[in-house]
This record gives structure tokens, sequence and C-alpha cells, in this order.
């Protein structure tokens, strides 16, 4: 193979992986818009909702389904988040996932134990099923902490000499 069909090859290769690339920034872009225009609806819904129940006196009965409005809004920008960095980096980043999923985790922990007391007191399996789901979602954040702590003590870099900064 000659110099020439080498460069031809080389130069090929790179308008393929540049044509790639530029996809992926594409959707990146596209993902990202969509994340924002999600957020911002979700952001002034929940915004309606707590302003109403507050013009009406009912904002006590409401704070659990506030609380999961914002933090789906919190999952919902920590995606977006997520987003960005994998358009900076050109590349998959754990840490971010890890936040998404125990943002998801506490969330559902939150709405189970708030639907705890509206169970019908007759329904034992439904109450199993919630101790059990509640049980696996303790877990579940307790693996994901622990492995956000890890990649974090990874990333970290060493301390030079031993002195803190």
């Amino acid at each position: 193979m000659t110099s020439e069909n080498q460069a031809e090859q080389r130069s090929a290769r790179g308008i393929f992986v540049g044509g790639l690339s530029l996809v992926e920034d594409v959707v990146y872009v596209g993902l990202g818009v969509l994340l924002t225009a999600v957020a911002i609806t979700l952001l002034i819904i929940a915004l309606k909702g707590t302003v109403l129940s507050i013009v009406g006196g009912s904002l006590s009965g409401h704070v659990v389904e506030f609380l999961d409005q914002i933090l789906l809004v919190l999952l919902v920008i920590e995606l977006l988040y997520t987003v960005q960095v994998s358009f900076r980096e050109h590349g998959l980043v754990a840490e971010p996932f890890i936040v998404v999923a125990l943002i998801a985790v506490i969330r559902r922990v939150l709405v189970i134990t708030a639907e705890l007391p509206k169970l019908p007191e007759s329904s034992e399996p439904a109450f199993r099923h919630a101790m059990l789901e509640l049980g696996l979602l303790t877990v579940m954040i307790l693996v994901l902490v622990g492995a956000l702590m890890v990649l974090q003590r990874q990333s970290k870099p060493p301390l030079a000499n031993g002195q803190a900064h």
C-alpha cells in the first residue's frame, strides 16, 4: 500500500469519524433542548400548584405531592447536566448517572412512605409489597451512595507530600 493510499484512507476515516461526532453533537443538543423544555414546564406546573394550594389554604395536604414534583424537576435537571457532561467530554461519565438514579430512588421512597397511611388496613399483601419495595430501595440507595463515594475517591488527585490543600 502506498503512502498516498494510506493518506486517502486516513482522510476517509477522519471524515467518517467527524460526521459521527457531528451527529452525536446534534443529538446531545436536541436532548438538551427537550430536557430544558420539560424542566421549565414541570417547574411552572409545580409553582402553579403550590401557589393555588397556598391561596386555597390546602398546602399541608399537598406537601408530599409538591416534594415529588420538585424531585422530578431536580431529576430532569440532573439528566440535563448528564447530557451536558457527555457533550463536553464526548463520552459517558458515571457519576451524573448515579446521582440521577439516587434522586429517582429517593423520590420513589418518599412516594411509597407518603402512600403507606392510605393503604387499607385489611390489605396485608399491599403493606408487605410496600415494605419489600422500601427494603430493596434502601439497599439500592446504599449501593448507589457507595458507588458514588468510590468514584469520587478515584477521581481526586493524590495529595502532594501528604499535605492537604
